[in-house]
């Protein structure tokens, strides 16, 4: 699969993604993985930032309040067509472009950061999309990104145990050494309710498992070095307030790695 075939699954899923998130339905996000990775951010104020695959724009919202200036891409023309209507509403000043990672519309030595907020585990060539980054960023900056963690949430099979009460207590992964081809996941934001998913049809994506160590591997070899890792996961209190994210507490949903050009 080639980058402009991933872009139109993305394409597709543009719709129905930006209204159920909009509407407070991805609890993961909100609840733990966007808070946890501003946590992990060093100061950028009055920096040059570039957001790879920033979708609707959520997260290139928070980060443009951080920072000096805030450029954003991703291939979906609805999701950029969305963001820069919420940016025209709220007077900012993101610069989106509809582009694909694999070929980013700006100079060398742009940039002073770039982030990734879940979106680099959805491109079909990770290592021309690290040489990309690479090529952007000035020397002694940094990249950072997060993802859905590679040994417990990507594998080509996977399964979260529960007890008889219904809590989660283990997750089972295997074959996670395959090699395997993309393959598509069907669902939606599980904290949605029925009435709410009703007549939607399902996000339909594309997923590209490589094991942790092909991660590390890529980003090294991309001329990176590694700085910090993370993997975030909620607290007792909002895991009792909140059920639909306590299986965060029971293996690692989240990866999130700082690296240095």
């Amino acid at each position: 699969m080639d980058d402009l075939e991933n872009g139109r699954y993305w394409e597709d899923n543009a719709e129905v993604w930006t209204r159920l998130s909009r509407a407070g339905w991805d609890v993961y996000r909100d609840l733990l993985n966007t808070p946890a990775f501003f946590d992990f951010l060093p100061d950028v104020i009055n920096l040059t930032g570039l957001d790879l695959g920033c979708g609707e724009g959520h997260n290139t919202r928070l980060l443009s309040q951080r920072a000096g200036r805030v450029y954003a891409v991703d291939i979906s023309p609805t999701f950029v067509g969305y963001a820069l209507a919420a940016e025209r509403e709220r007077g900012g000043t993101i610069r989106y472009t509809i582009a694909s990672g694999q070929r980013l519309p700006f100079a060398a030595s742009a940039f002073d950061f770039v982030t990734a907020f879940m979106s680099l585990m959805d491109l079909p060539d990770l290592e021309l999309v690290l040489k990309e980054i690479f090529r952007v960023l000035k020397p002694g900056a940094f990249l950072q990104f997060s993802i859905s963690h590679p040994c417990f949430l990507t594998a080509p099979f996977r399964e979260l145990l529960r007890d008889s009460a219904g809590n989660a207590y283990a997750v089972a992964v295997g074959r996670y050494f395959e090699a395997a081809e993309p393959w598509i996941e069907e669902w939606l934001f599980s904290a949605a309710p029925s009435e709410v998913k009703d007549g939607l049809r399902p996000f339909r994506i594309p997923v590209f498992h490589r094991p942790l160590s092909g991660w590390l591997n890529s980003i090294l070899e991309a001329g990176f070095r590694i700085e910090r890792v993370a993997e975030p996961f909620v607290d007792e209190e909002t895991a009792a307030r909140y059920p639909n994210v306590a299986d965060t507490r029971v293996a690692s949903y989240f990866l999130h790695v700082r690296c240095r050009r």
